[in-house]
């Protein structure tokens, strides 16, 4: 746990694991609900091949400035000039607006952007978003978990969302109260700003929290990005779907070996193995469509 503001009660809560030689790791950020211990399958299965991940969870931030400051500022602290950004959801967000606070001095090497948006008036709650720091944490909870699937699952996903219940279940009044404020409050990201930023789009195509439009919305701010198609997977690909997430991290992170933004531990890079792992991803997608 780190403070990095001057406020004592604002502590930085991280998971920072694999090799510490490596200066551009990739950080996680949660959604809403989530915790820095959502992302336990990507910390397990990527430091096992070799990268450095840090998982994190925010202290309470009223709005996006304040956020981004305090993020630079545990980037100073864990001396680290330059990070790649697997974003969740508001994470998503939050990871897009660090980009662009950060654009006169790049702290973001690129992005994977899973289930995001750009512009937080999709939720059409940007009126209610200043009366969330007074409502109950059972309402606020009520207002998370009316996003979440419900219906016939299958196992995983259904795991999956037991898991976010539980750790929605660890947030209090207060963290959850301004995570929603963050989500909801009138913002959107200037795409100009990080448009020189390599960008992986990764979504679902079944029921999630976000509308078609607003993933319409994604693509055209982010013309060249790669995307990452999950057929299935919800609001938490991360959980009930890792495998596939993992991989398509590491297609997106292919692309600075051999750099000093590379996220891995150079010795641990073999290219034939991640080339054998594309194909096997290509093939298992070919047979799904048919």
């Amino acid at each position: 746990q780190i403070i990095v503001d001057d406020d004592d009660s604002k502590v930085w809560s991280l998971y920072d694991a694999g090799p510490r030689s490596i200066r551009c790791p990739l950080i996680f950020l949660p959604p809403v609900s989530g915790t820095a211990d959502v992302f336990f399958q990507q910390v397990l299965a990527l430091t096992g091949w070799g990268y450095r991940v840090i998982a994190l969870q925010y202290p309470v931030y009223w709005d996006h400035l304040e956020f981004c400051d305090g993020f630079r500022k545990l980037l100073d602290h864990l001396q680290l000039d330059k990070v790649h950004l697997f974003g969740a959801s508001l994470g998503g967000f939050l990871a897009q607006k660090f980009a662009e606070y950060t654009h006169k001095s790049p702290r973001v090497q690129s992005l994977i952007l899973c289930n995001a948006f750009s512009d937080t008036s999709i939720f059409n709650q940007t009126w209610t978003a200043n009366s969330f720091w007074l409502m109950p944490a059972f309402m606020l909870k009520k207002i998370v978990l009316g996003n979440f699937a419900s219906g016939p699952l299958d196992p995983e996903m259904a795991d999956g969302i037991d898991f976010m219940v539980d750790r929605l279940e660890s947030l209090g009044q207060s963290e959850l109260a301004s995570r929603l404020t963050l989500n909801c409050q009138n913002s959107y990201v200037e795409p100009h700003k990080i448009r020189d930023i390599p960008v992986t789009i990764m979504d679902v195509f079944d029921q999630s929290a976000l509308s078609t439009e607003a993933k319409e919305e994604m693509y055209k701010l982010y013309p060249n990005a790669r995307r990452a198609h999950l057929k299935t997977g919800g609001n938490f690909p991360y959980l009930c779907r890792s495998a596939e997430v993992n991989l398509y991290i590491q297609i997106h992170l292919l692309q600075f070996h051999g750099t000093r933004y590379a996220a891995i531990d150079p010795s641990m890079v073999s290219a034939e193995e991640l080339e054998v792992q594309k194909i096997s991803l290509h093939t298992s997608n070919e047979q799904e469509e048919q």
